[in-house]
């Protein structure tokens, strides 16, 4: 049986969860309509990073594509997985391009961080250490017989 707390502690960490994802959403959004758009500084800092110009635009559809992944509920696990793929290759680009790979990598754990929060797939997948896990421990060990 769930508390009434652990219930309010569920629906904080999916809206926590949702509220980070919205802005991971936006970021990738405008990172990917940057590169539809054909802005030119961004066209420039692509191109200097050694990404030829007709890659731009499969680039963006591809960053679209595993955004909608990952704001649907029922695909949010695999698209976790690849933008946090595209993130790698965003901090390699990065690196090669002897700029700071901070903001990337910043984008990268926020991305995992929401769907972490939101997914209860990913946290049966990947299982942290967390409060709410030594309290289901704790309920288990009291619902055992002979055990008060």
């Amino acid at each position: 049986m769930i508390s009434i707390d652990g219930a309010r502690h569920f629906r904080a960490h999916v809206w926590v969860g949702r509220g980070i994802g919205a802005l991971v959403a936006v970021a990738f959004l405008g990172s990917a309509v940057s590169k539809l758009a054909h802005i030119p500084k961004v066209v420039e800092e692509l191109t200097r990073a050694g990404i030829p110009e007709s890659a731009i635009v499969p680039i963006a559809i591809l960053e679209l594509s595993c955004l909608a992944l990952y704001l649907l509920p029922r695909t949010a696990t695999i698209g976790t997985f690849l933008l946090t793929g595209y993130i790698g290759g965003a901090i390699v680009t990065h690196i090669i391009g002897r700029q700071s790979f901070f903001p990337p990598l910043m984008v990268g754990l926020l991305t995992f961080a929401s769907a972490y929060l939101r997914c209860s797939e990913l946290r049966a997948l990947i299982p942290f250490p967390t409060v709410n896990r030594v309290a289901e421990r704790r309920h288990h060990m009291a619902s055992v017989p002979g055990r008060s």
